[in-house]
């Protein structure tokens, strides 16, 4: 099913993310998880790229996996780093084949002096270009920074171009992780302003390691709010009071996001489910 289509009805779209393993001994850990969240009976999954395209043929295989034999509606990542429009098109001719229907199309990481080839795409709205009139029937999904992009010198110049992704042909909006729901809805009422109608959904990653989300928000420019910060140094070396904090704060967030309009979540999972099941019944109810 497209993902566009799942928006509209009262039902929250709620979604999971998972990323290819790096080992072959992965697997079975991360299918563990991915039944126990399909419990909890998702709109959909999203499976990531490595960077610079280093997981593409790992991504596709999973995606495919997933929909076929989890019988979940599943996204694959592409990113233009690292990837040609020969192999961006094989790819998702491959994935076509197989009966995926949904892409989320972004413009990846860079390495450092990276430069693009005469073949290969630099933004997001460059790939949602060369796709759209090639599969008119694929949805495509693209990302959005309630708090600008790490690398948009202006709040304006981030609008603008996740404009772009839209008028390209970006169907539906995926926010990176965020902590403070401010900057949501912030974003969001700009959006409106200047003419995105897509739907918005908010990215939300359960705090499991300080160390870990430290790391990621420094990599992404997201902030951690003062009070969530105090409340996670307050844990000390504690995980378990880690992870209670974590999930108290993603439950608020959750409940207000939604009850503030948002069309849906999307969970940041890591490849683990405790987390994000504990958060999912809190917001949502015990599923069966």
């Amino acid at each position: 099913m497209r993902i566009v289509e799942m928006f509209g009805s009262s039902r929250p779209v709620v979604s999971f993310e998972f990323f290819p393993p790096k080992t072959a001994k992965g697997y079975p850990a991360l299918f563990r998880t991915i039944e126990d969240l399909k419990r909890l009976e998702p709109s959909f999954v999203s499976v990531t790229w490595g960077a610079g395209g280093s997981t593409r043929r790992k991504t596709t295989e999973l995606v495919v996996q997933i929909q076929q034999e989890a019988d979940i509606t599943a996204m694959a990542h592409m990113t233009c780093v690292g990837s040609g429009r020969d192999e961006i098109a094989d790819t998702i001719d491959s994935l076509a084949d197989a009966g995926i229907e949904n892409l989320l199309a972004l413009g990846g990481d860079r390495p450092e002096g990276w430069q693009p080839g005469a073949q290969d795409f630099s933004y997001a709205n460059e790939l949602i270009e060369f796709a759209r009139p090639r599969w008119p029937d694929l949805c495509i999904a693209a990302a959005a920074y309630p708090e600008g992009h790490p690398q948009s010198p202006s709040p304006e110049q981030d609008l603008a171009m996740t404009y772009r992704k839209v008028e390209a042909g970006a169907e539906v909006l995926i926010t990176q992780l965020f902590f403070d729901n401010a900057d949501y809805f912030e974003f969001v009422r700009r959006a409106r302003a200047a003419g995105i109608d897509t739907p918005i959904v908010p990215g939300i990653m359960p705090v499991v390691s300080v160390a870990n989300i430290r790391r990621m928000t420094a990599l992404c420019g997201a902030k951690i709010p003062s009070e969530l910060g105090s409340a996670l140094d307050a844990c000390g070396e504690d995980p378990e009071r880690t992870l209670e904090v974590g999930i108290e704060w993603a439950v608020a967030q959750c409940r207000e996001l939604l009850e503030g309009g948002a069309p849906g979540l999307h969970f940041y999972t890591l490849n683990r489910s405790p987390a994000t099941r504990r958060i999912h019944e809190r917001v949502f109810g015990a599923t069966a």
